[in-house]
């Protein structure tokens, strides 16, 4: 099978198609589709991205895309290389969908413990002391108030980290979704950088949580769940583009001239 690139560059051309009228119907921006001719994935947001624009690409030529991205997991797409889709355990769905909280917690009752078991350590090494040498326990070695102190120290970080941990949770959005049909996608993050580049997403896909202060969203229709600070927004049915601005508060609707557009 040609290369990827050739198949797509050589196809468009013998079709007399510009790069512009590729980018106008796939809404994917001309520097990726030329990146994708090109065969530099490194300058792609990442494999699930490659994924959904080689095949929209590529249903847009009147090609197989299924094979083209078939080819692309087979010859480029590495074990380990980094998605920006997350794993969908329960756990971690759980998570992304408004359990922070109970995972918040955890280090903190791990900390307790260890402190508990410094106590309770002290007090049987005491009691062995005065069991086996008399009515005077021995003071402790200058090694063991070292440890004891080294400890505390350790407990005290970890209670701090997990402080800070939870407060952060507590002041920052969180936007996940899924879709159910085809739906076009622009989400901007907390810097300005664009999450989730202005691309089709089709049923089943699925993106998130991501967590920041902002984002701004824009969808092409209501045909997906979002989830926003974990509890699902009412999308209305509409015949134009939906935008949104997404804080922790909740989400506020942007009118037509203000919704982002990842270009």
């Amino acid at each position: 099978m040609p290369e990827i690139g050739a198949t797509l560059r050589e196809t468009r051309m013998r079709e007399r198609i510009d790069l512009s009228e590729i980018e106008a119907k796939t809404k994917i921006r001309a520097r990726y589709l030329r990146a994708l001719e090109n065969e530099e994935w490194d300058l792609l947001p990442g494999p699930t991205f490659i994924r959904t624009f080689l095949r929209t690409y590529a249903e847009a030529l009147g090609l197989d895309g299924k094979a083209l991205v078939q080819e692309y997991r087979t010859h480029f797409e590495h074990q380990g290389e980094a998605e920006l889709r997350p794993p969908i355990s329960s756990a971690r769905r759980r998570a992304g969908e408004g359990g922070e909280g109970g995972r918040s917690h955890a280090p903190g009752a791990r900390g307790y413990a260890i402190a508990i078991g410094v106590v309770s350590l002290v007090v049987v090494l005491l009691l062995i002391g005065l069991l086996s040498g008399g009515s005077k326990p021995r003071a402790p070695s200058a090694s063991s108030r070292t440890t004891r102190s080294r400890t505390a120290t350790r407990t005290v970080r970890r209670s701090r980290t997990t402080s800070s941990r939870t407060l952060a949770a507590r002041t920052q959005a969180s936007v996940w979704l899924q879709a159910r049909e085809t739906v076009w996608v622009c989400l901007v993050g907390p810097t300005g950088k664009d999450v989730i580049p202005g691309v089709d997403v089709h049923a089943g896909e699925h993106f998130g949580p991501y967590r920041g202060s902002r984002f701004e969203i824009t969808l092409g229709n209501n045909a997906l769940t979002l989830r926003v600070n974990g509890r699902a927004l009412p999308l209305p049915a509409s015949s134009t583009a939906l935008g949104y601005v997404i804080t922790r508060s909740g989400a506020r609707s942007l009118e037509a001239g203000s919704q982002p557009t990842c270009g």
